[in-house]
């Protein structure tokens, strides 16, 4: 439970306590889409693998992981923690949030398929369910937020709303460009990324951590935790739109400005957050990559920022963003989605403090090699070193992830006792 000391109003409105529905029901739902995060990134890996004999890899690698597992993942569990800190009951049957999902990976199909191969109106037209999915996941979060009583970790769902909404004016940007290729795509890929990443996933991301955070250590909110959240949402979306804007101009350095903004808004929040782990330091694989992905966010802001200083024009700019990506895709979003999951799906499946003890420790096995292995091998990735070298960094960061999935695997097809 994480509570501030002394909180008893805090206490009363733990942000992590199950709806109130029937916990097999519950675990599971929990159970079933849970592959659909898994099964994205698996394609990661067999992609990864044979991607010599593939002409679009790259865009593909970076949707199936953005649009296929983290959109997935946010979907599911971001309704989750938002009828947790509402303090608002599980509807009585999943079918909405069903549906949400299947129009959401019938879209993801159209949109990879349509992307990778062609044709481009496929591409686009996936963009349209995608889009739907996510305005109706908007529409329903905000409904619960407007009837909810007032709750201490209400701002959670606001930067959910805040991140959906990032999303849907950068779907509609990334639809247009697998239709239209003219003098503005550099700019529009770099709006269409920016939004995508720092507004759909950090934004969602930086909520979260709220509660999660010091849920995964097993220990208390820092004093000012929810104040601290509460002052750096403005910031950050403030930050967003003036990165926006600046993006769409002829001088990438015009975009500096709200990138600062948006940076800043991330060391308001991980102050108190580096607060609870000094208290409590990390100690298992969960934590530990939530804590890399962290670091690898301030990182690539900082490499993003020296992109858009010294970039000519918007052109300069998005070549030097493929600089930024991985760091920010490999270090950020990947490390941050298995290491919450491999928090919360032993959790979630239930049956008591013993399974939930015996898949945290599946999980968890060997944590610290997976931690190191991965991330030295992403940062010699990043230095100027040879193809071979860059060969054995790419298969050891997907080695990394493969001991990840196959203990998740074995522990979604384990049958409950």
């Amino acid at each position: 439970m994480t509570v501030p000391p002394g909180s008893s109003e805090a206490a009363r409105s733990a942000p992590l306590a199950p709806p109130a529905v029937p916990r097999n029901e519950r675990a599971g739902w929990h159970r079933r889409v849970a592959w659909l995060p898994l099964a994205y990134l698996s394609a990661i890996v067999v992609v990864g693998i044979i991607h010599p004999f593939l002409s679009d890899w790259y865009w593909l690698l970076i949707h199936l992981l953005l649009l296929g597992a983290a959109t997935n993942a946010i979907l599911v569990w971001s309704t989750h923690f938002a009828g947790a800190v509402l303090r608002v009951p599980a509807p009585a049957h999943r079918r909405g949030e069903a549906a949400r999902l299947v129009a959401l990976n019938l879209g993801i199909g159209c949109v990879l398929s349509g992307g990778a191969a062609g044709p481009g109106w496929l591409g686009a037209a996936g963009a349209v369910a995608v889009f739907a999915a996510v305005l109706a996941h908007l529409v329903i979060l905000a409904t619960r937020l407007r009837r909810a009583l007032p709750a201490r970790f209400a701002v959670t769902v606001r930067y959910y709303l805040a991140a959906a909404v990032a999303l849907l004016l950068g779907i509609p940007v990334g639809a247009w460009l697998l239709l239209v290729d003219d003098e503005l795509r550099p700019r529009l890929v770099l709006v269409h990324a920016h939004l995508n990443v720092l507004g759909w996933i950090s934004l969602t991301v930086l909520g979260t951590l709220l509660t999660l955070w010091p849920t995964v250590l097993r220990t208390r909110m820092a004093e000012g935790t929810v104040r601290a959240a509460t002052r750096a949402l403005p910031l950050a979306m403030s930050g967003l739109a003036l990165l926006g804007v600046g993006l769409l101009t002829a001088k990438p350095v015009a975009a500096v400005p709200g990138l600062v903004a948006f940076a800043a808004a991330v060391v308001v929040i991980a102050v108190p957050a580096v607060a609870v782990a000094r208290a409590r330091p990390p100690a298992s694989f969960a934590a530990w990559s939530i804590a890399a992905g962290i670091g690898w966010l301030l990182i690539a802001l900082a490499r993003d920022a020296a992109t858009l200083l010294t970039a000519a024009d918007p052109a300069a700019a998005l070549d030097g963003f493929h600089a930024v990506l991985l760091p920010l895709l490999a270090g950020f979003v990947a490390q941050i989605l298995i290491g919450a999951l491999a928090y919360l799906l032993p959790v979630a499946l239930g049956g008591g403090p013993g399974p939930v003890r015996e898949r945290t420790a599946a999980l968890d096995r060997h944590w610290a090699q997976r931690v190191v292995t991965g991330n030295v091998a992403l940062a010699v990735f990043l230095l100027p070193v040879g193809p071979y070298v860059r060969i054995t960094t790419s298969l050891l960061v997907l080695a990394a992830l493969v001991q990840f999935l196959v203990p998740a695997v074995r522990v979604l097809l384990a049958r409950r006792r």
